[in-house]
């Protein structure tokens, strides 16, 4: 029987770094926690929960992504109407939060730098 090869655990500072190395990337803060923008879009935030990422995401990618992998998609019901995400650190894959970050800055990131 082969064991499947696990990936490193996601961190925040993993994240983090992975987010400013998307063109015109900035850091900051939103509701108190890091966050990173484009051009003062937000595309990544570090939820006040200490253990979730919250990303932009088209709903019909959302529900999906939920439905898919509950255990490391998940929303509340504060981002019922709203096109965000929530995602565990604890649970994502790094090749799976590349792709997020990329997707969720190509959402907000204007034309020019794109």
């Amino acid at each position: 029987m082969s064991k499947k090869k696990s990936s490193p655990a996601v961190t925040f500072q993993m994240v983090r770094h992975l987010a400013l190395e998307l063109p015109g990337a900035e850091e900051g803060t939103s509701y108190g926690t890091p966050a990173f923008k484009v051009r003062g879009k937000l595309f990544l935030r570090f939820h006040q929960d200490g253990e979730s990422l919250v990303i932009p995401v088209d709903f019909a990618d959302r529900e999906l992504l939920v439905a898919e992998q509950p255990e490391t998609f998940y929303i509340t019901d504060h981002y019922l109407n709203y096109p965000y995400i929530l995602v565990r650190l604890s649970t994502i894959r790094a090749d799976q939060i590349s792709d997020l970050l990329k997707q969720a800055w190509r959402r907000v990131a204007p034309k020019s730098i794109l």
